[in-house]
């Protein structure tokens, strides 16, 4: 039994103390405006006080997560299945700006593990042999597709499977069960969504040959049959599936099933508030804290745009606490 993570998830367990709890989600719900939230949160010591928006409050938030985890481990190679898609959504800016002659201001996403100005010359070299491989052969398809076919949306699909694929490998290869398990429900809830976006739009078989990303708990044969007719045959598919209560929640609505989807994430993570010896409680913390930041979104938005107290509420996802 390794004692690495000793130390740091004793840290962890005394951050996960001033986590949102289900009071504290209650009570900015029950708060009467926008600004009366945005001044709770801050009581609660969330953003520095000096952000122009509640957007930029958020993003401190998330940038306070990381710093935390900079600070508890060298090591962050357990955390790239949640670092890897931002490496993958640069590298389509890097692309798209190199293809297009555009800019590359304000599109990139901080936080990755490749720094983007090497993206952009590896597209503006065509070399992508600094990058790691599996993202280096996605990179120079994607690249070639949208130069010579000016198909944007192509050029994500191919980023978007190869993305999924070394999101799941480094999952499979983590040596930690919540990672695996996590990057598995990742990539068939990723396919669930492709697959209903392409029934509803008509899309072909080759496209859905080429989207869908492989994964242990769906058949993507029997997918893609599926979404080439009805949504109902997408439905009845999932049924016999883990994701069928997922379906259910797909005829209410997508919101429904966003829902469900970040519930499940909470119900998964939940098991590692025992576990004191791995890196699973850190991966835990972030996931909380990214859920958390999630509903507080929510519930600022609902309060901006004047939503009732029950239809926000309905839209709330499982504390971690």
């Amino acid at each position: 039994m390794s004692n690495d993570y000793i130390y740091a998830v004793a840290r962890i367990r005394s951050k996960e103390l001033s986590l949102l709890s289900r009071q504290d989600i209650d009570q900015l719900l029950s708060c009467k405006t926008y600004e009366e939230c945005v001044r709770i949160l801050h009581d609660k010591g969330w953003g520095s006080g000096t952000e122009d928006s509640a957007e930029a409050m958020l993003t401190a938030e998330e940038e306070k997560t990381w710093a935390l985890i900079r600070e508890l481990t060298e090591d962050l190679s357990p955390f790239s299945p949640l670092l890897v898609p931002i490496d993958y959504n640069n590298l389509k800016a890097a692309i798209k700006c190199v293809v297009t002659d555009a800019e590359p201001t304000n599109v990139f996403l901080p936080g990755g593990t490749i720094e983007p100005e090497l993206m952009v010359r590896c597209v503006k070299e065509n070399d992508f042999s600094p990058l790691p491989s599996a993202m280096a052969e996605a990179a120079d398809s994607a690249y070639h597709t949208l130069l010579h076919t000016e198909d944007g949306q192509l050029c994500d699909i191919i980023l978007d499977r190869a993305c999924l694929m070394d999101v799941q490998e480094k999952g499979k290869n983590s040596g930690h069960q919540v990672l695996e398990q996590y990057t598995e429900l990742l990539v068939a809830v990723s396919d669930i969504k492709t697959a209903m976006r392409a029934c509803k739009t008509k899309k072909s078989k080759d496209f859905l040959d080429s989207a869908l990303a492989p994964c242990a708990t769906l058949n993507l044969q029997e997918l893609t049959a599926a979404a080439c007719k009805s949504p109902e045959d997408i439905f009845s598919y999932l049924s016999s599936t883990p994701y069928s209560e997922a379906a259910d929640r797909m005829k209410e609505s997508y919101s429904a099933f966003e829902k469900w989807c970040d519930d499940r994430v909470m119900a998964l993570i939940q098991e590692q508030k025992t576990n004191p010896f791995t890196v699973g409680p850190l991966f835990a913390y972030i996931l909380a804290r990214r859920s958390e930041i999630g509903s507080v979104r929510i519930i600022l938005s609902g309060k901006l745009n004047g939503l009732a107290e029950d239809m926000i509420r309905e839209r709330m996802r499982e504390t971690y606490v």
